[in-house]
């Protein structure tokens, strides 16, 4: 081991870096730069210990062999990042439910990178407490993530009692306990959620238009050339007037979208706009 290398438990290469992070770029276009080496050996150590290897060499091997496919699979879910909370960034919700006025009674919001759910939980309760007594709606929403392993927690609705204090007083009618530690989300609000697994870099088998997108801090993990795509495909699915979030740290700025800032990370495709 070079002196330039961190002490890793297992051999882990600079080369063993790149080929793994070369392959989740081309799964998923998520791009790791060399100073995430450190996070990939964490992330991926305790899997070498599972299966009983003892390099990240042999791990390669795996991962280029016959059942590579299943295992990059795996892979792709223990290198992404799925930090998320209810109502996080708590004036998208504020401009969500303004918002709803404008729309008509079939609504349909896409959550793109849900994680465990706490988004599109969030923009569900927010839709069921405004639309309370407004009579029947027609109310979709979409989550997606590429992360089979959230994707089952969000779609069981279960949480910790600690994730449920951190609810608005008024939204917490829409959780049940489950006991002392834990809550789950209503039938009502889990019944508008349809969790779907989704690689953004691959044909999106969905329809729109939609009300309101939101895509905050996913993106964030593809290069630009990605990111502009990834944000063009979207802007052609909302409607003209739909709002479209990202997260705070992120900006559309400078990839040419028919959309108009708004302010706090959200914009609105202008009606009229193609």
């Amino acid at each position: 081991m070079s002196r330039s290398e961190p002490n890793y438990e297992m051999r882990f290469s600079g080369r063993d870096f790149q080929v793994i992070a070369d392959l989740l770029r081309a799964r998923t276009g998520i791009h790791l730069p060399p100073t995430k080496q450190a996070f990939v050996y964490s992330r991926l150590a305790p899997r070498l210990r599972q299966l009983g290897i003892n390099s990240f060499r042999d791990y390669r091997n795996l991962l280029e062999g016959p059942k590579g496919a299943d295992e990059l699979g795996l892979l792709v879910n223990r290198l992404t990042t799925n930090l998320t909370s209810f109502f996080r960034e708590p004036h998208h919700f504020e401009a969500l439910t303004s918002h709803l006025a404008s729309c008509g009674s079939r609504i349909r919001i896409w959550s793109a990178g849900c994680s465990t759910g706490q988004e599109p939980y969030s923009i569900a309760m927010t839709l069921a407490a405004f639309m309370a007594d407004k009579g029947p709606r027609d109310i979709r929403i979409l989550a997606t993530d590429i992360d089979t392993d959230v994707l089952a927690t969000a779609g069981k609705g279960i949480y910790s009692a600690e994730h449920v204090e951190d609810l608005p007083a008024n939204m917490r009618r829409f959780t049940q306990p489950l006991g002392a530690d834990s809550f789950r989300m209503t039938p009502a609000i889990r019944n508008l959620i349809a969790f779907k697994r989704l690689n953004l870099i691959e044909s999106w088998p969905i329809g729109g238009p939609f009300d309101a997108i939101f895509c905050r801090n996913t993106a964030i993990y593809f290069e630009k050339p990605m990111q502009k795509q990834i944000y063009h495909r979207m802007a052609n699915l909302l409607r003209p007037g739909g709002l479209f979030c990202v997260g705070h740290s992120e900006t559309l700025h400078g990839f040419d979208l028919p959309l108009k800032g708004l302010g706090g990370s959200m914009w609105m495709l202008p009606e009229g706009a193609v």
